[in-house]
């Protein structure tokens, strides 16, 4: 059974900084694409940071410069890096997995206050 599991969302100042963590299992995650996306409130589902199995990392317009994606293979866990956070990052973040099949994490919230 593939799970994926998020953590490290809180409330956090505006300009603050926050590593949101998916451990993954039943799955490798070298193996993967590995995606970040978040909903805000009222808004559609934003693709925020991928991280292809074999190449480097990509993001949106919006995070480009204070958000981070990487994989850490022996915890088989992928992080998000998030700083300089403003309120229009607030949003459920969700981890996503993409090869052959793909999955969907829970989500964790995050909340910016200004």
């Amino acid at each position: 059974q593939v799970q994926l599991v998020e953590s490290g969302g809180g409330l956090v100042q505006a300009g603050g900084s926050l590593r949101l963590s998916c451990a993954a299992s039943g799955i490798t995650v070298s193996d993967y694409t590995m995606n970040w996306y978040r909903r805000a409130p009222g808004k559609e589902r934003e693709l925020v940071a991928g991280l292809p199995a074999d190449t480097g990392p990509a993001y949106a317009d919006s995070v480009r410069g204070r958000f981070t994606v990487s994989r850490d293979s022996a915890k088989n866990t992928v992080y998000l890096q998030m700083n300089n956070l403003k309120p229009e990052d607030t949003a459920v973040y969700y981890c996503y997995a993409r090869w052959l099949l793909d999955y969907w994490g829970q989500g964790t919230q995050v909340t910016v206050s200004s």
